[in-house]
């Protein structure tokens, strides 16, 4: 995409948000692969170095080397040291400015909250990787006191109080969605007046109704991806680009239009 197209597109963007009432930005993986984190369905991801299969939640229970191997990709620490990119803090800037309602996520790397997207305002609908939770006591460990477990070759680390399973607070396939953050997605989804996938197929469901609720409901659509969508035909404005590139071009011109 030429660099002319592309700052027209992000001028109409910002155009969108600026006379929007509630904005609601979705994410998914393609927003944090240019912080590090590889994705998990494309070439070279995640799933091409570990099978999917080994990571439903009926394995964790009752699989003792499907818990091993869960516990070995997190040994391997894939989001360990990754900071937020420059369309992260574009999006903190978006709520600085106050146009931004919330953000809703796929991602579980809690990078919009280090961002500076405030915790309350983050809906992740597929949990996170920062906590591990104890699934007979409910205790919650930092991921960073397990990953030290984890580095001195405990193969699958135990809750420290009563000695039952540690889960991360990921939602595992064959898992349900944490039910308080999707209602609150739900909810918002149908409430905005313009809806922002950054980095998203829109394959994975339930989460993928969340622009579906949107647009039903009569709100604008953005599509911010490097691939097809099956909304595309949909999008008020569709821009093929890294996230990283355009939503700083995209908030720097919404920042010039409300000084005016």
């Amino acid at each position: 995409m030429v660099a002319q197209n592309l700052e027209m597109l992000a001028s109409q963007v910002a155009d969108l948000i600026v006379n929007a009432k509630k904005v609601v930005v979705f994410t998914g993986a393609g927003h944090s692969t240019e912080s590090g984190i590889p994705d998990f369905r494309s070439p070279g991801g995640i799933w091409d170095r570990f099978d999917p299969r080994d990571f439903t939640y009926q394995k964790f229970l009752t699989d003792p080397e499907g818990r091993k191997k869960m516990w070995q990709m997190h040994r391997e620490g894939l989001m360990m040291g990754a900071q937020p990119n420059p369309a992260h803090y574009a999006i903190a800037d978006l709520y600085q400015l106050g146009k931004l309602d919330c953000v809703i996520t796929q991602n579980i790397d809690y990078l919009h909250q280090r961002a500076g997207v405030p915790e309350d305002q983050v809906f992740e609908l597929h949990g996170n990787n920062k906590w591990i939770r104890c699934l007979s006591c409910g205790r919650r460990y930092p991921f960073e006191q397990i990953k030290v477990r984890l580095d001195a070759s405990e193969e699958v680390p135990d809750c420290e109080i009563c000695h039952g399973l540690l889960k991360p607070e990921v939602v595992f396939f064959g898992e349900s969605l944490p039910m308080e953050a999707l209602d609150e997605a739900t909810t918002r989804s149908r409430r905005c007046d313009l809806f922002i996938v950054i980095g998203s197929s829109l394959v994975v469901y339930p989460a993928a109704y969340m622009p579906i609720y949107a647009v039903s409901s009569g709100a604008k659509l953005v599509i911010i991806n490097l691939s097809s969508t099956p909304m595309d035909d949909q999008a008020h404005v569709l821009i093929h680009a890294k996230a990283g590139e355009v939503m700083p071009m995209i908030v720097e011109r919404v920042r010039e239009r409300l000084s005016r």
